[in-house]
């Protein structure tokens, strides 16, 4: 059946396609303790296990003693490996079927100075990158804004070119960069790449060419405190979402990024984009890559099975694909979705209905990166290219607002990034390529702009003649910045305070805004190669951000000024999204893991949580 203008559009097919149900079992712990080669026990080393035929695998670190505790698991047998930085992964296998298992483990150190550079984050190897004078400051800034456009910084610096080679490569990205997509030979190319590239290339190969390198590698505290408690869950999400090809034809990534010593994956269609865990327990994705299968995947957390939502796009021969997507009061889901004309989706998470509202003309449908969000008044806010939409759920009308830049100008293309909406009701959104948020004031129907201050060490570090370049550059994108942008990306209201916070992916930076005033400050992140992508707020004020080129989840405490960083248990992941689930003194933090192809959840776990799993094993 077809309606339109906030009526059902196009029909669902859902399609279980990969994982077994799993039989009850008991459960059992998992301990042990972790040391050197000599024999010192090892705080804050990550331990993973993975029970055979699973697609789940679960994640803990030492703590202060060299021990770890998992959380209660469903006997079998399991894989088994730790991993630190610079010690070599040292795998073994458990079997839990009869009873709990003590499990220790030592790790060697690595020798191999490539092996330890391959093993490296992503954000590691961004941050050595010189910057000692300002010709190669300038460099590692373009390489920070330009070579990120679409890959995480991991994936290229763990390989080594000369000048020639690297500039082969830039000539490439120059015509692909952002989508990944090449366009042709006679494509416009990076403005801003192409007038870098000769200096550029040259830099890449004094710090990854194949004679003595010119970074300089920091080491690292491992985990500790809560970052060293969390539990990290997370489960493999197949690549080839193919209506009926059943669990055997299920396809992986090779590389998965949860051996360290494998380096950076590479992207080879991976699918969640946004994700969110529902109030059953269960997660649910979105899937932007054009495929046949899926528009939103749905993976049964106690099993790891996964079903495919599909809504079929109007010429019937893919999925319509989606974005964003936002959870609101009452369980369910929303999402942008793509059947012909980019609307919005409800997914009803009990029944599994999915419902797509289209904007009507001339009311310009969903578009840019597409970010939702529900405000505190219940309304649904999401972004379109020339400013945001909100959408009533119980009257089914849309209404627009427009940035006040305008979307298409001389200076380039002015689009819609990040959208939230805030606890009074008004809509925000970025314009990721201008430095600017906008606001929708819903009791008077007018727009404002807010702009956010440039990195001035940025600009003064640069010479007359490229300042004059960048000051009369005409093609500023998304992915297009000038040396100076802070590049507002997604966004976050606290619900329970006034206050929009804005992840700043190249200035590296967090945006507090006033939602009454429109005060603005500027928070650095603790270091310059970390670029936020998404922010969420949780019930106690605390700021979570998604890091997309590193592997860390950031959480900032507003009231002590103080940062905690959580490692992911995998490398290259890509994240470009971050949700909670908040419910009975619980926190998890879920995370679409977009470039090795899996959903994550971190579990917050306390001392006394702790101290309970030590009883429980003596």
């Amino acid at each position: 059946m077809t309606r339109v203008r906030g009526k059902l559009l196009a029909s669902v097919a859902s399609v279980v396609v990969i994982g077994l149900a799993v039989p009850a079992s008991a459960d059992q712990l998992l301990t042990g303790s972790i040391a050197s080669a000599s024999g010192q026990k090892l705080d804050g080393v990550q331990i993973s296990a993975k029970k055979e035929g699973s697609t789940i695998t679960t994640s803990v670190y030492t703590d202060q003693n060299g021990d770890y505790f998992f959380p209660a698991l469903s006997d079998g047998k399991y894989n088994v490996w730790a991993q630190a930085l610079g010690f070599e992964t040292s795998k073994g296998q458990v079997d839990l079927t009869a009873a709990a298992k003590h499990q220790d483990f030592k790790l060697a150190a690595i020798t191999d100075p490539d092996q330890k550079i391959r093993q490296l984050p992503s954000e590691m190897l961004a941050a050595a990158l010189p910057e000692d004078t300002e010709a190669d400051a300038n460099m590692k800034r373009i390489f920070h804004n330009q070579c990120t456009g679409c890959h995480t910084p991991g994936y290229p610096l763990q390989f080594k070119f000369d000048e020639s080679g690297w500039n082969k490569i830039i000539n490439l990205m120059k015509m692909v960069q952002g989508t990944g997509e090449y366009k042709g030979p006679n494509a416009k190319p990076n403005g801003i790449m192409e007038f870098n590239r000769k200096e550029l290339a040259a830099y890449l190969a004094r710090a990854r060419g194949p004679g003595a390198t010119s970074m300089k590698f920091q080491d690292r505290p491992r985990p500790s405190g809560e970052a060293a408690r969390v539990v990290w869950t997370t489960y493999d999400v197949p690549l080839n979402p193919v209506t009926g090809m059943g669990a055997r034809g299920a396809k992986y990534p090779i590389n998965d990024g949860s051996d360290w010593s494998l380096g950076t994956p590479s992207k080879l269609g991976q699918l969640p984009h946004d994700g969110a865990m529902g109030l059953d327990g269960n997660l649910y994705y979105t899937v932007n890559n054009p495929n046949p299968g899926v528009t939103v995947g749905k993976v049964d957390t106690k099993t790891g099975e996964v079903k495919y939502l599909k809504v079929d796009r109007r010429d019937g021969k893919y999925a319509a694909t989606a974005h964003g997507l936002t959870r609101d009061g009452n369980g369910d889901l929303w999402f942008d979705v793509n059947p012909g004309r980019r609307s919005l989706g409800k997914l009803d998470v009990k029944t599994e209905k999915i419902s797509v509202y289209e904007t009507p003309e001339p009311m310009s449908p969903l578009g840019g990166a597409v970010t939702m969000d529900v405000d505190g008044k219940g309304k649904i806010w999401a972004s379109a290219p020339d400013g945001v939409v909100q959408f009533d759920p119980v009257t089914e009308k849309f209404t627009d607002f427009k940035s006040t830049t305008p979307y298409k100008n001389a200076k380039g293309t002015n689009s819609t990034y990040g959208a939230a909406g805030d606890r009074d009701g008004n809509g925000w959104w970025a314009q990721m390529a201008f430095d600017t948020i906008g606001k929708a004031d819903m009791a008077s129907h007018k727009t404002s702009e807010i702009t956010l201050p440039a990195l001035k060490d940025e600009m003064a570090r640069l010479p007359d003649a490229t300042r004059a370049f960048y000051d009369n550059f005409d093609d500023r994108t998304n992915n297009n910045p000038l040396p100076w942008s802070q590049g507002p990306r997604r966004m976050g209201t606290d619900k329970n305070a006034d206050v929009l916070w804005v992840g700043n992916s190249w200035g590296a930076t967090l945006a507090r805004i006033d939602t009454k005033t429109g005060q603005t400050s500027i928070i650095p992140f603790p270091d310059k190669s970390y670029q936020p992508y998404h922010i969420a707020v949780d019930q106690n004020h605390n700021v979570w951000g998604n890091l997309w080129t590193a592997d860390r989840i950031a959480k900032y405490d507003p009231s002590k000024g103080q940062w905690t960083m959580f490692d992911l248990p995998v490398r290259g992941t890509e994240i470009r999204h971050v949700s909670l689930l908040e419910r009975d003194g619980v926190t998890k933090v879920i995370v679409p893991i977009y470039r090795d192809s899996k959903m994550g959840v971190m579990t917050l776990r306390s001392e006394a949580d702790i101290a309970a799993l030590k009883a429980q094993a003596k």
